[in-house]
This record gives C-alpha cells, structure tokens and sequence, in this order.
C-alpha cells in the first residue's frame, strides 16, 4: 500500500509539474528550480520509485524537448547567436579544462574522474561526461562521482542564477550568454533560462548548444593524447554526438524555411518548456542516496572551484561589457 501511495505521488507530482506551469504562468518563475529541488528530495527521503525507468527515460526526453524548442525557433538567428558566442565558447573551454586539470592534479584526485568533471563543467555537463567515459575508458564508479558532482551544482545553479542575474540587473541577452557559458548541463541552461525570459531562453538554448558541439573536437584530442591503449591495440578515434544538436537545427530549418509550419512549431516550442519542467523533476529524482553517499570531498571540492572561478569571470565579463552582448 506505502509502495502504491509513493508511486502515485510520483506521477502526480511529475504531471503536475507539466501542467500547472503550463496552464498558471504566475507559477513559471519558480517551477524550474523547484522541480529539480523537488525531484532530489523525492528520491533521498522517499525513494524514486521508478529509479530504473526514470534513469533511462531522461536523456532521451531532454533532448526531445530541446529539439521541440527548436521547432520555434529562427534558424538564422539561431546561427547568428551561436556565432557570436563562439569565441567566447573556445575560451571558456580552454580555461576551464585547463584549470581543472591543474585543480585535479592538486587535489590528487583520479585521473578519470579529473577529466570528467573539468570536461563535464567546461562542454555541457551529463552529455559530455558520457561522451568522454567510453573514449577515456573510464570506469563506472567515475562516472558516477562526476556525474552526481556535475548534476548538484546544476541543480544550485538553477536557483541561484536568475536571482544572481536580476540583482546584477542583466538583460535578458546577458543573463542568456551567462547562463550559457557558465552552467554546466543543458537542461540546467534551459530552466535557469526560461524562468528569466523568452529572450534569455533563445540566447541561452542556442549559445549553450553551439557550446555542446565542442564535444566532438574534445573528444578527438581525448582519443588522440589522453586515452590509454591497450597493449596490442592501435589508437583508435572515438566520437559521440548528442542527436539532440542536429535534431534542433533541423527543427529549426524546417520552420525557418517552410513558414506554413511557424504555427504548429510555435506550439511545439510552448509544449517543449513545459515538458521540460517535468524532466527536471525526474532529473532530480536520479539523485539517489547511493549516489550521494559516492561522493566524495575532494571531487565535490574540485567541481565547486571550478565552476565558482568559471561563473564568477562569466559574470564579471559580461558586467563590464568584455563580452560584448
């Protein structure tokens, strides 16, 4: 009966997530973070009832939402946006990788879980994490400490970003560039970004997927001078490209150059923020006890350095106007 109760309340909580926001826009501001907040809480003083499912279901349901996002979006100013951001993009890659190998390397931690967390800060969070641990050969307990480290802080950025942005008084442009520089996970953008504003959502969506696409050169350099070869074995190149990038330009393209389909994809776009939502909430509900008993000080300590040092000279950068947004 407890079982049937706690499952129930699961669903509920999931589907209201999605439609509360959708049907009350008073309650948009908050519902991203709360979701997320929500889900975390769910799993560690409850349980996630469908930890299985729920663990599968995630990844590919964020990326449907980003690619229906798409679908209501200008293509071209799509790669305007993500054009502009590049320089920025290189730079931030760079120095976060690079003072994250020299902060794992202080703190001596594993050399795997060094390079997944200063990879999964710098690129884009799960999505680079696990795209790197097949090339580096990383193992499961790695992965994990990366991964739980990456998706706490993104779960804090989702609630102190957008009060950070308006007591700084950002625009909605310049919330949307810092959001997408400075946050790790794509979803996490996306929520700290929707509850800012429309224009920080597109900003923030597009500058933060120019962003992801790093994934494929970071993980050649992986292949070519940082992954072990087995002994017999001729290096080989390994690459994974989240399908969610290309699906969102087709998106993209299809409404930007067939204008009968602006409708529809304007639809598409509304329902994608909101089922969004709802993915954050089972994003959270991944966040089991197991996962955070794994982690432990020093790996936490370099993540928390890392993307502090990271923000904060986002943020100074986009302030006094060195990012020219």
């Amino acid at each position: 009966m407890n079982n049937l109760i706690r499952k129930t309340t699961f669903l509920l909580l999931a589907a209201g997530f999605f439609l509360v926001p959708w049907i009350v826009p008073a309650a948009r501001d908050w519902a991203p973070g709360i979701a997320v907040i929500a889900g975390i809480l769910f799993a560690v003083i409850w349980g996630n009832p469908f930890a299985g499912f729920t663990s599968k279901i995630t990844s590919p349901l964020l990326g449907a939402t980003i690619v229906g996002m798409g679908a209501g979006m200008n293509l071209i100013k799509v790669l305007r946006a993500g054009a502009d951001g590049m320089v920025y993009t290189v730079i931030g890659i760079a120095a976060g990788i690079g003072l994250g190998l020299f902060l794992g390397k202080k703190l001596k931690l594993a050399r795997d879980t060094m390079y997944l967390i200063s990879i999964g800060t710098s690129i884009c969070g799960g999505s680079a994490i696990a795209a790197a641990a097949p090339v580096l050969r990383a193992k499961a307990h790695d992965v994990a400490i990366a991964s739980a480290t990456v998706f706490a802080l993104n779960a804090v950025a989702l609630l102190l970003f957008p009060a950070i942005g308006h007591a700084l008084n950002f625009s909605e442009t310049q919330f949307g560039y810092w959001a997408a520089l400075a946050i790790h996970d794509t979803s996490s953008v996306v929520g700290a970004s929707f509850q800012y504003g429309p224009t920080a959502l597109e900003v923030g969506t597009t500058v933060k997927l120019a962003r992801a696409l790093w994934i494929v050169p970071v993980t050649l350099w992986l292949s070519w001078f940082v992954a072990p070869v087995p002994e017999g074995e001729k290096r080989k190149i390994r690459l994974k490209i989240p399908w969610f990038i290309p699906g969102f330009l087709a998106a993209a393209a299809l409404v930007t150059f067939l204008p009968v389909t602006a409708p529809a994809g304007g639809f598409v776009k509304e329902l994608s923020k909101y089922l969004m939502i709802a993915t954050l909430f089972l994003i959270g509900s991944n966040l089991s006890r197991e996962k955070l008993m794994e982690l432990g000080l020093k790996p936490v300590l370099h993540g928390i350095l890392l993307w502090i040092v990271l923000a904060s000279a986002w943020c100074l950068a986009i302030s006094f106007g060195i990012v020219n947004v």
